[in-house]
């Protein structure tokens, strides 16, 4: 994972987010799922953190 630069983790981010887009039967109406990008000191980049929701 060394070699991610920034045009690979977007493409991945934009890979990731168009896989989460397709809908998926059985999820629950009241769950939103929230894509947050943070900046991981540890790693020297940007990551996404993926998490769930609930209304």
């Amino acid at each position: 994972m060394t070699d991610l630069n920034r045009r690979m983790f977007l493409a991945s981010a934009a890979a990731a987010t168009a896989t989460r887009g397709v809908p998926k039967l059985g999820t629950s109406p009241q769950a939103k799922r929230v894509l947050e990008l943070v900046y991981d000191h540890s790693m020297g980049m940007m990551r996404a953190v993926d998490r769930v929701v609930f209304h």
